[in-house]
This record gives C-alpha cells, structure tokens and sequence, in this order.
C-alpha cells in the first residue's frame, strides 16, 4: 500500500502523522511511504532522515493525496484541504476528527467518500481511548504550565506566583475532569506546588486519583453547584471533559465567570470536542488567549503541536501499530479483525458511522457493519 503523510497546515501545527522509524517498519513490511517535503521540519525530523529510512520525499501535498491509498495526519482537514478529500478511489485517512465539532468537515467527508478513521474514538474493550491518551497527557501537563505564565501579570492574569512563597499562598487550581488529561494536569499542578482540586462524577475514579496522590490534592463529587462554588474561589479552571465522539458538556457558564477573581485563567484542553466553557472558541499559539468578564481563557486547539518533537515521537508511538494494520489488511478487514480500530471510523464510503457524529448533526447514521460484510 502506498501510505502518504502530508505537511500539516493548521495555524501553529508543527507534528507529523510519522516519524522516520516509523517510516522504516512501514517500508520494511513492504509498503510505499510518501512524506511531503518539509512536513517533519516543525518537529526537528528534517528530510534527510525520513529518505535514510526508506521514504520518499514529495514537494506538493496535491501529489501526496492523490497518490496515496492511505493518508496519515495529525490534524483534522481544515478548509483549504477539502479540495483533496477523495482525490483517489477508496482513499482512506487515518488522524484526529473530532467531527461532532464540525458539521463542515463532516460534510466535507461525506462528500467526498473517504473512509474517515479518527484517533481519538479509538476505543478498547475497557473503554480506554489509546491513540487519544498520549496527546491527553501532553495537553494536560502543559495546562498547568501555560495557566501559571497567564496567572503572570506579563501574562495578562492576576499577577499570582502559582507556587506561592512561604507566607504568601500559592494558587488554586481547580480541574474538571479526572481521565487521563485531568490526571496529567493534576500531576503537574501537584508538582508545582498549588492548591489542586480535581472534580469528576465519576466517584471510582475520584477515588484512584485520591489514592495515587496520597491526599495532596482534594477530589470533588462534580455537580453544578459544586462547580460554581469551587470556581469562584479559583486562579486556574482547567477544563478537562471528555465525551467519547461527542461534544463536551458547557460547564461553565459566562455569568460564574463574572463572578470569578478579575484576571484568573480558564485552560480548555477540551475545545476540541466544542470546549465545556461557554465562551470557548478555539485559539492558537500564535494568539492563545483572549478576555471574558474579567478573565483570560486560554483555548488552543492543537496544544500539543507546542512542543512537536515530543508529541509527534509519543502520537506516532501509538499510532504506528494501527497504521501498520490498516496498510497491511486494508481497512475493511484491519477493523474486522480489530474491534477497537472499528470504533474509530467514523466516515465510511459517504455515509456517517459512528452515532455521536450523526446525533452531534443530525444526520442519518449508517452502521459500520453494513458496509463491511
């Protein structure tokens, strides 16, 4: 099989959907793989490196997508891709979708007949999301980091030291949300020594993240009043929700965030899935943050893409198995004999395949196994 990874062009995104190891297991199992000319610049994997592992370097994303059997991304298509979407029959693509947040590049799939594969609804028998997980600890252990340099003056926040020093009180920082993201941003929040309140409604889980930290953070029975009442006393919300496939749940409201201390910082890791503040709208590293009631709401699309190198090793580390899979079976028998890979696609041959997206936009839901028999 051809595998094709093209340069990402969202604002600010530096990944790639490989790297040249795995380059090397995908021609050493006997597959093409062509990477636009470039597209590992933005996480230091320069050209030369990808071809000394058996790639081919393409100077145009056109001739990557047209060439190409499966297409290996980071990020969803943004509009000015969508002119590429089904330029080869029975095309697959394989990155993050996060459709329920978008009827355009829903539609743009549908149209465009690919079979659509998305990261992050990926799901294993015990639930657990394995290709979403690595980017859920990157962005929850930078949420912290980046609320604390806002929390800054310079930063535009309170002008809080998120440490504290002895005899003046260190920050409060209140996480919503206690999965695998919420658990990163808890062990940095931890670390960097401020007052940690993680909230979930889930109790079995409130209960592994009070045993894992040994009572140095406090755990919240989540519900809307406990969140109002928790927040206003807050220098750092961080918003952590995550609704498998769907969109996040609006937690926070524009009138609490009024209520808040003037210049606290609100982190949405979850805007990707719509963001759970009602304010959220997605953002970018170039300009991350912007003001609501008094308050500064940093809400970066592609946080990870802030620190590439790092993400794209940790991405393409769990991806690599799957990618192998799908170019080796092809994806109607990759997902037959793989239950958690079925759970990713999303988009199949124009037709809607997983219900949260169809329900996200009202559209008619096909089921997988129609159109895998």
């Amino acid at each position: 099989m051809i595998v094709g990874v093209p340069s990402e062009v969202k604002d600010d995104e530096y990944r790639v959907a490989i790297t040249p190891a795995g380059a090397r297991e995908l021609t050493s199992s006997g597959h093409t793989v062509y990477v636009e000319k470039g597209a590992g610049d933005g996480s230091s994997m320069p050209d030369a490196e990808f071809v000394r592992t058996g790639a081919t370097i393409i100077d145009r994303a056109e001739d990557v997508w047209a060439s190409s059997d499966l297409v290996c991304k980071v990020k969803e298509p943004v509009t000015e891709e969508y002119h590429l979407l089904g330029a080869r029959k029975g095309q697959t693509l394989f990155t993050y979708l996060h459709l329920a947040a978008s009827r355009q590049c829903t539609d743009a799939l549908v149209g465009g007949g690919n079979v659509a594969i998305a990261y992050e609804t990926v799901r294993q028998s015990d639930n657990s999301l394995p290709l979403l997980a690595p980017m859920s600890e990157v962005a929850g252990r930078m949420a912290p980091l980046v609320g604390a340099h806002h929390l800054m003056r310079a930063g535009g926040g309170r002008g809080v030291l998120v440490c504290g020093v002895p005899g003046v009180r260190c920050a409060r920082v209140v996480i919503l949300g206690a999965g695998v993201a919420g658990m990163a941003a808890a062990t940095m929040a931890v670390g960097m020594h401020s007052e940690v309140f993680v909230l979930d409604r889930n109790l079995d889980k409130l209960r592994e993240v009070d045993h894992h930290f040994r009572g140095g953070l406090e755990t919240i029975a989540s519900s809307q009043h406990a969140i109002e009442e928790i927040c206003v006393q807050a220098d750092i919300v961080i918003g952590a929700v995550l609704v498998v496939g769907a969109r996040a749940p609006r937690l926070v409201s524009d009138e609490l965030v009024g209520q808040m201390r003037h210049g606290s910082v609100l982190v949405d890791i979850s805007v990707d899935q719509g963001g759970c503040f009602e304010s959220t709208r997605p953002t970018t590293h170039s300009h991350p943050t912007f003001e609501v009631n008094g308050s500064i709401f940093y809400c970066v699309s592609n946080m990870p893409g802030g620190v590439p190198h790092t993400s794209t090793h940790a991405l393409a580390n769990a991806t690599l198995p799957y990618a192998l899979s799908i170019a080796s079976l092809g994806w109607k028998k990759a997902v037959r004999a793989d239950h958690a890979l079925a759970e990713g696609v999303n988009v199949a041959d124009g037709h809607v395949v997983y219900q949260p997206v169809a329900d996200a936009h009202g559209l008619d839901f096909t089921p997988l196994g129609e159109l895998v028999e």
